[in-house]
């Protein structure tokens, strides 16, 4: 027997908060239920899941905007990064995110290592352009140049 749930919370393989799923009776009572990852469908908790959607909606439609203005400041940006290299123009090691980071952070923006989508680290002079997620719809190609001291 199915029983009908509204998921107050996003679960694994099953769906999204808000959301109304048919699930065994078993899996509601031992884990739905108790961990208050959902609720009996009733017009007041319809209401309710109503109400935090059009939150969740303002909330993400915000964070998008965030993202997107942040987005054209690091579209603007170029950073140079000193390294030490030798007479034919050899790099002595490689740039990697950690480097790309503490230069941002000279520069004013605070980003997490899995942000700078750097997929090989930089081993040669001169522009690269790396990507940084800044949201899961929103991107922003950051020129770093690699000069020798």
């Amino acid at each position: 027997m199915a029983k009908e749930l509204i998921l107050m919370a996003d679960v694994d393989g099953l769906g999204v908060e808000g959301e109304i799923v048919k699930v065994a009776d078993g899996y509601a009572r031992n884990f739905l239920l108790p961990q208050k990852k959902a609720v009996a469908v009733t017009a007041g908790t319809k209401r309710l899941v109503e109400k935090k959607k059009a939150e969740r909606i303002a909330r993400e439609a915000a964070s998008l905007k965030e993202a997107q203005d942040l987005a054209a400041q690091v579209e603007k940006l170029a950073i140079s990064l000193p390294v030490k290299a030798g007479e034919s123009g050899q790099m002595y090691g490689s740039i990697g995110a950690a480097d790309i980071l503490a230069a941002l952070e000279k520069e004013g923006f605070k980003f997490s290592r899995k942000q700078i989508e750097l997929s090989a680290p930089i081993r040669s002079l001169g522009t690269v352009d790396v990507p940084v997620k800044l949201h899961a719809e929103v991107s922003a190609t950051l020129k770093v140049t690699v000069v020798e001291e």
